[in-house]
């Protein structure tokens, strides 16, 4: 998961349930838990579901929708949005169920048990957060419910019984037959009603993860399928008002994805990808939590609508290749809590650090590595980390943390990992190229843990910081056993200095109210009730590109007027200004008018980053091009 509004950061993914112990109910199913979804059938803003589970031998059986799911450390309780919930026996008479909690109900009688019904809602409108910090699950990992949209996260709608947690899934999802339909969920085949007027699409999961991992979206989309190497991807895109289309961001995501190929190497990777983008249009109703949840072979995107297709471009760019990397941790690198995942009362692995931090920093690195960016926009990016991660408990173990991620304090640092988790593999990474005369890395570290286990073999979660000292160095085991598990703070500098970096003065990107750092650029006449250009913003290259002049009153921003009492509201919207933007501005100069009317470039000013040493050896030199180059 990547939360791009919130915390211009913020991912994980579970990957699936191994195999557990056969029940006899399990033996008692001979055919696939028959579920069916109707899309033509909403009822105020409601699909109904069913679900037939074949005949149970017990006289109690207990049906659950997912508490937490794979991909989101945090509580969603999909059962909230669950209505009028019915079990139906054979002769058509409802038999008496129990609602244990928020996502469990058990069912007498259940011998004679035929298919259970029910209303689901769809989260995206009831969002006040999208789930950063309150109860609704993150927008990525929610569901639509719409006239020409449905965000179908299967989770939300079809859940699982606890004696048939090994049972098949066949899915029936009804459509108007104009939708159209884009699934990784394999499928098993049509029909279109006799009226012509809808079509139902019939699909088949080897187990209830498969339904978890293979989000659908249905509706007026805008699809565009196109090859990356041997990976054939599919791009979904549902922009309420048509302001983007699949056909503008095609580019940007190839040539993202045919980077992140190159950069991976020898990795398998999956024929297919899927990446589902919901475009909100911000209103009321509409998801909130900007970013993406993963899955094995595909990602949901939620972004907002009104973003300039540049902005919308490097959003993808940020997100999208976080998520992709996952294919190498947790999806072929991980324990057994991701494993055996228990939807209902989950267990969390030690190392967030890996799945999350190590996936954060690839989806940095390889960017410098493959020509996507320069060096200093990269040294920039991790200057950047350095400082955001201090806003956290700098001194908290991250493999404490990582396995209460749920509780407090621990819950309020998670945001970390994709900022000192970062910072971890980039230690790691120098110190494996440091130790191996730039031959070794993170990625080779990681290759080597995925070839010694895979997606099908977990690895013991107390022994992974073990095996990698035995597989690596002593000293990539000591700053483990010293960053990750211990408390002790890191100290950059002393990892930076082994490839000739340190930090000094140099120009760094900005955005247009502050000019580096924390210094905003404007300042407030309270008698006058005027908010003007402070001397600062001549620090801020945009605005000083644009010929303004320190003690310019701004009277109005794209057209709205701003006032003393309304300054917080307006400027925030300044905050989230976009490069490709139209703007307009209107200021008042002594007493004369004066207008900015102008595209958004890029903002710059003078401040701290990290900069190559003019006094680094030439073996440092050797070892940061290995780094950064290969």
């Amino acid at each position: 998961m990547k939360n791009y509004f919130a915390i211009l950061g913020l991912s994980i993914v579970l990957v699936g349930c191994g195999s557990v112990k056969t029940s006899v109910d399990d033996l008692a199913v001979s055919h696939p838990i028959e579920t069916a979804l109707d899309l033509t059938a909403v009822n105020n803003d409601r699909v109904p579901v069913t679900i037939n589970p074949g005949r149970f031998t017990t006289e109690t059986v207990t049906y659950r929708l997912p508490r937490v799911v794979q991909g989101n450390y945090s509580v969603s309780d999909f059962g909230k949005y669950v209505d009028d919930f019915k079990a139906i026996d054979y002769d058509g008479n409802e038999l008496a169920t129990i609602k244990v909690d928020d996502n469990t109900w058990t069912i007498a009688d259940a011998t004679k048990l035929d298919k259970l019904q029910y209303y689901v809602n769809d989260t995206f409108d009831v969002e006040t957060v999208g789930g950063i910090g309150g109860e609704e699950p993150f927008s990525p990992a929610g569901t639509n419910i719409e006239a020409d949209n449905f965000v179908l996260n299967l989770h939300g709608f079809i859940g699982y019984f606890d004696s048939l947690k090994n049972a098949q899934y066949a899915v029936d999802v009804t459509a108007p037959a104009d939708f159209v339909r884009t699934s990784a969920l394999e499928e098993k085949g049509t029909k279109v009603s006799a009226d012509g007027k809808s079509m139902t699409t019939s699909y088949f999961g080897q187990r209830y993860f498969d339904i978890t991992d293979n989000p659908m979206m249905y509706g007026k989309l805008d699809v565009e399928e196109f090859m990356v190497g041997d990976i054939k991807i599919v791009l979904s895109l549902y922009s309420p008002n048509q302001k983007h289309t699949a056909e503008s961001l095609k580019e940007t995501i190839f040539k993202m994805m045919e980077a992140q190929k190159s950069y991976l190497g020898d990795i398998n990777s999956t024929p297919r990808y899927d990446i589902y983008l919901y475009l909100s249009r911000g209103g009321e109703n509409d998801p909130k939590g900007y970013g993406a949840l993963e899955h094995h072979t595909s990602t949901v995107a939620v972004f907002a609508e009104n973003e300039s297709s540049e902005s919308l471009k490097k959003s993808l760019v940020d997100v999208i290749a976080h998520e992709f990397f996952h294919i190498v941790t947790p999806l072929s690198v991980h324990s057994e809590d991701v494993h055996y995942f228990d939807y209902n009362k989950p267990t969390f692995s030690k190392h967030l650090w890996m799945y999350e931090g190590v996936t954060e920093y690839f989806a940095q690195h390889f960017q410098v590595y493959e020509d996507l960016v320069d060096k200093s926009s990269f040294y920039n990016t991790l200057y950047s980390k350095i400082n955001i991660s201090k806003r956290w408990d700098d001194a908290m173990s991250f493999t404490i943390m990582s396995e209460n991620v749920l509780d407090a304090p621990y819950a309020d640092n998670y945001y970390n990992v994709y900022y000192k988790g970062a910072l971890i593999g980039m230690c790691v990474d120098i110190l494996m190229r440091n130790e191996s005369d730039g031959n070794r890395s993170m990625l080779s570290l990681m290759k080597e843990l995925s070839a010694k286990y895979g997606k099908d073999k977990p690895f013991e979660d107390d022994n992974l910081i073990a095996e990698i000292t035995a597989m690596t160095y002593p000293s990539v085991g000591e700053f483990l056993r010293t960053h990750v598990q211990g408390d002790l703070p890191i100290n950059y500098n002393d990892y930076l200095a082994l490839v000739g970096l340190t930090l000094g003065e140099t120009e760094v990107e900005t955005n247009y109210i502050f000019a580096g750092g924390q210094n905003i650029i404007f300042d407030g006449d309270q008698e006058k009730g005027a908010i003007f250009f402070s001397p600062m913003a001549l620090n801020n290259s945009f605005w000083k590109a644009q010929g303004i002049v320190a003690g310019d009153v701004i009277k109005n921003v794209n057209g709205r007027e701003l006032t003393l009492i309304n300054a917080n509201d307006v400027i925030k919207g300044m905050f989230e200004w976009k490069e490709g933007e139209e703007i307009t501005m209107d200021l008042e100069r002594d007493g004369k008018p004066v207008l900015i009317k102008t595209t958004l470039t890029k903002a710059y000013a003078a401040g701290e980053s990290i900069i190559e040493d003019e006094n680094a050896t030439e073996a440092q030199k050797v070892l940061r091009t290995a780094w950064l180059k290969g």
